[in-house]
């Protein structure tokens, strides 16, 4: 036994594989289109909807631009 596998059991299933599990079958690139379209279509909804919330609110009451450092007040 090679020095790396010493004191480790690996157990094989009947084909020889690690388990017995079948892979499951590739997506055809078809359903993947489908798939990102319907995100892409979601995503553009939730971004239009943010928008109208955004019209419909009251403008934010800040300040304009950032204080600079001489006019900020000392601790």
């Amino acid at each position: 036994m090679p020095p790396c596998r010493k004191g480790r059991r690996l157990i094989a299933g009947r084909n020889g594989t690690m388990n017995d599990k079948a892979k499951p079958p590739k997506r055809s690139g078809e359903e993947r289109k489908d798939r990102l379209a319907e995100a892409l279509r979601a995503n553009l909804q939730k971004r239009k909807a943010q928008a109208r919330s955004r019209r419909a609110g009251d403008a934010d009451q800040r300040p304009e631009g950032l204080p600079s450092a001489g006019k900020m007040q000392e601790k």
